[in-house]
């Protein structure tokens, strides 16, 4: 690709507009790669203050033209820089000659300066294209220069590097040097004497390495053969100069390679001589009988029911009841089976209270209120009668199963023997109670930055440690690295059939965003026909760099290549039914040392959650768009003195000068899930006693509805009138965008059998600057089919929107509707917002229904619809019979696909109803 100027590479189309409308006149114009067609472009051109998008597509010969323009032959060239020479002039189906070229700004490479990582940092010159004056100074396609070849190849080849010193000197000898070395051997020179250069200095910090184990190793040798390991020459010579010489370097490698190549069989047959003469016998390994499952006790609760009664509720999850005694009764007062509890309501106006309500006999049902010692103590019976309900459903596929998500900076040194704490969710802040805390989950998601420890190591000792805490031999799903930053997902053994269609990613956001010092990997897959992904991530570091983390953040977004290949062209966000990101984020604490340390010591997390960096980039719709977090109560994980949790160190000394790291929440967990589906976090903290590292390792555990491969219990009938159908009345759309385009609308659905599209607008409206408002009737709508007309299955589905500009075919912004809501014999209204590479792009609305045939109406109740909040206490705590009544939130949270009016975040879209 030629190194021209306006060309923009893969930018959004957002921030193209923006740049356009900045450059403010007619005839501005840039080129950026198509985000809808890979080796395509798009050349976008202002024009009486709206952009207009073109495509530029290559033919199977590789020559270029703009996408046909009515009236208008299209022209083929060998170069894009030909391309925009030639459509300088009027007359060429353009709006508007191209005049003004807007300049790619050079990037100044981000220096990832904290520190904390223990990495060094390189300094690397701008990946984008250097300014060029006139169109004819850029080079021909496929007359690339050598330096640009062999960068981009170091792109591709340099998976990702730790050592970011090494890569930043690599990177500087190609950019700059690596021309000079065939100029020098033309003179006369032998040698590559700037690649040496640059070589013996990158590996400088080498040679203090293997002097140390040059050391370790001769002295290893001398025990088991002290005649035969002299000090070797290169380790003499080590202590006469430091002079960085390759010669020498090599010599000491070799040498350690025959260290280590020797060692082996040194102490190896010093082993079998003293075995032979001794008479000894080696121990062999004791493999016991594989373990099952431990099985759970029966759990006690001392709770308060009515005024002042005391009573204790046994719960027994293996027999599947619940006890109510009497405090001091030998006897229980009453025994309740698991098949006759019709549903559990929690009061949210006091979190320590519940009420259980069971049949006592076809007749009548009974509620009774009880208040725990603790909110935590109330979610341990809750979860206990939940997991009561699940294993005596008798259920051939599960419907609610439980994840854990644990994130950790290691900080480069090894774990302690016991992850114990982590992988129970014991420590501060929402933490499982005791009683539930050795309950194994079904997935466990471990992310890891700067680990150290080998990529199987790592996987063998999460295992083993699940195995001793849960006795439950976990399966390995996926296991995805970039370098330090590491993700392993297991599944229990029973699971691992449910789960398809396996993808891993990883994303470089380090210097110049080639190397993997910081970045994200991320893994999917499908647990029957419920799409899960998850992202583990490591940001920019330091104070300042708020700008840097929140472009890590779209980066990430935009490069990873997770889920149905098909659902490409979301937004990440929208392709999971769930979506869980967490990593070391590194969003800071913006307020001074004295008033954190002080705020942390009373507990005053509110104070500062106000002026936490990700909360406030949150708040103005930067990052994480719709994305949920658990409420933290526990202290910040960031910066600790290695060795113990009491004290913060936030000094730290670097040859630039004193660094100031202030306690932060920088370790997070955060989720977004599709509209009406069940998701609930149970626990969200950090561990108080690993200590190895300066954070501390922070865990989430969530309950999460999923939906099974479904099969219709009748044959489906062959008439048109058993088929469900989805029907539109009308759809409006108000986008952010100066353009003008006619756009169309794609509907996309795993309950469809392709993907359908609508007609083009039939209205249009640009009246306010800076967005347009788009709107489609019934006519040019298209009536969908799903595959399956149960009404069971269909409210569990959901339909993925995007809105598509005519001429460029590239989206403008995409949604998520939940059919569930949409079901009946009447068309309901729907409201939503519209996304696009992770930033607010507008919102669409209309009215729709989900037409579902008489004989396909039956459905049951699910797992997890049997429990309920309620809002205020409205009735005494008494014994009285009552019908169960509807709860007036169910905690399977399903959001209605409606936000209200006033959740629009920017005002310009009330212009367009006269407000």
């Amino acid at each position: 690709m030629a190194a021209a100027s306006w060309y923009h590479r893969d930018i959004s189309r957002v921030v193209a507009e923006e740049l356009l409308a900045r450059a403010g006149r007619d005839g501005s114009f840039l080129v950026r790669d198509s985000e809808s067609v890979v080796g395509a472009y798009a050349l976008c051109l202002l024009f009486q203050r709206h952009v207009h998008t073109y495509r530029i597509l290559p033919d199977d010969e590789g020559l270029l033209s703009v996408q046909t323009i009515q009236g208008i032959q299209a022209q083929c060239f060998r170069t894009l820089p030909d391309l925009i020479c030639a459509y300088q002039h009027p007359n060429n189906g353009l709006v508007t000659p191209l005049l003004y070229p807007v300049h790619q700004a050079r990037q100044v490479p981000d220096e990832d300066s904290d520190g904390e990582d223990g990495q060094g940092r390189g300094h690397m010159a701008s990946a984008v294209p250097a300014t060029v004056g006139t169109w004819s100074s850029a080079p021909m396609a496929g007359q690339t220069h050598i330096p640009q070849q062999l960068h981009q190849r170091l792109q591709e080849q340099v998976h990702s590097s730790p050592a970011s010193d090494f890569m930043g000197f690599m990177a500087e000898y190609l950019n700059h040097h690596v021309q000079l070395d065939p100029e020098a051997l033309r003179l006369g020179h032998l040698q590559l004497q700037h690649l040496s250069t640059a070589l013996a200095t990158a590996c400088r910090p080498l040679h203090s390495e293997i002097d140390f184990t040059l050391a370790g190793l001769e002295t290893l040798a001398r025990v088991f053969d002290p005649p035969a390991s002299p000090r070797s020459p290169a380790r003499e010579q080590s202590l006469l100069t430091s002079d960085p010489d390759l010669e020498l370097l090599l010599h000491k490698i070799s040498t350690v390679n025959h260290l280590l190549s020797s060692l082996e069989k040194k102490v190896l047959k010093l082993l079998q001589e003293t075995v032979s003469r001794h008479n000894l016998a080696l121990p062999s390994v004791v493999v016991g009988p594989p373990q099952s499952a431990k099985p759970l006790a029966v759990q006690s609760f001392e709770v308060k029911a009515g005024k002042s009664q005391r009573v204790v509720l046994l719960v027994d999850v293996e027999s599947g009841t619940v006890a109510i005694t009497k405090r001091g009764s030998g006897s229980p007062e009453e025994v309740i089976p698991q098949d006759k509890i019709l549903q559990l309501i929690k009061y949210q106006s006091v979190q320590s209270k519940v009420r259980l309500v069971w049949a006592r006999d076809s007749q009548k049902s009974l509620g009774r209120d009880f208040v725990f010692p603790s909110a935590r103590k109330r979610e341990a019976f809750c979860q206990l009668l939940q997991l009561m309900k699940i294993q005596h459903s008798n259920l051939d596929e599960p419907e609610l199963i439980s994840v854990y998500i644990g994130t950790w900076n290691m900080g480069s040194t090894p774990p302690p023997r016991s992850l114990a704490s982590w992988l129970t969710s014991r420590g501060l802040g929402r933490t499982q109670d005791e009683t539930t805390a050795c309950i194994p989950h079904d997935i466990y998601v471990i992310g890891t930055q700067e680990n150290s420890l080998g990529d199987r190591e790592w996987v063998e000792f999460l295992r083993a440690s699940l195995k001793t805490l849960m006795a439950i031999d976990y399966r390995v799903v996926a296991l995805q690295c970039l370098w330090s930053i590491k993700i392993v997902v297991l599944v229990k053994p029973e699971h691992e059939r449910r789960i398809s269609h396996v993808h891993t990613s990883s994303v470089k956001t380090g210097i110049a965003n080639t190397l993997g010092n910081k970045g994200a990997v991320g893994v999917s897959f499908l647990f029957n026909g419920t799409s899960f992904g998850f992202v583990n991530c490591h940001l920019t570091s330091g104070s300042e760099k708020t700008h840097r983390r929140n472009q890590n953040y779209s980066d990430i977004l935009h490069s990873l290549v997770l889920g149905d290949k098909r659902l490409g062209g979301f937004d990440l966000t929208l392709r999971f039914t769930h979506l869980f990101w967490f990593g070391d984020l590194n969003y800071r604490l913006d307020m001074g040392m004295e008033d954190i340390l002080a705020h942390v010591t009373k507990k005053e997390f509110q104070a500062l959650l106000a002026v936490d960096q990700l909360n406030l980039e949150r708040e103005k719709n930067k990052v994480f768009l719709r994305f949920s977090e658990g409420d933290i109560s526990f202290p910040p994980t960031y910066r600790y003195e290695r060795g113990s949790r009491d004290t913060y160190v936030w000094q730290k000394f670097k040859p630039t000068g004193v660094r100031i790291n202030v306690p932060s929440w920088c370790d997070r967990i955060l989720w977004k899930s599709h509209p009406e589906t069940h998701v609930v976090c149970n626990s969200y903290g950090c561990t108080d006693d690993i200590v190895t590292s300066d954070h501390s390792p922070v865990f989430a555990t969530f309950e999460v509805g999923v939906t099974s491969q479904f099969v219709p219990k009748e044959a489906p009938s062959s008439g048109p009138e058993a088929l469900a159908c989805i029907e539109w009345e009308s759809i409006e759309v108000i986008l952010k965008t100066t353009s003008r385009s006619k756009c169309y609308i794609e509907f996309h659905s795993y309950c469809l059998e392709e993907m359908q599209r609508s007609g083009e607008n039939t209205l249009q409206n640009c009246d306010i600057p800076g967005f347009l408002k788009l709107g489609w009737s019934a006519k040019h709508l298209p009536v969908l089919n799903p595959i399956l007309p149960d009404l069971e299955y269909l409210g569990d589905q959901h339909l993925l929107l995007s809105i598509k500009g005519v001429e460029s075919c590239e989206s403008y912004g995409e949604c998520c509707i939940a059919l569930r809501s949409m079901i009946g014999s009447t068309a309901q209204q729907f409201e939503t917002f519209l996304f696009h590479r992770g930033e607010e792009m507008g919102s669409m609305r209309g009215r729709m229904r989900v037409r579902v045939p008489t004989e396909r109406r039956s459905t049951r109740g699910r797992l997890y619809e049997w429990i309920s909040f309620e809002e205020e206490d409205a009735e005494p705590v008494t014994e009285t019979p009552l019908r169960p009544k509807p709860p007036l939130q169910r905690l399977r949270s399903r959001p209605r696909s409606l936000p209200e009016a006033t959740g629009y975040t920017n005002p310009a879209y009330f212009i367009f109803e006269g407000v």
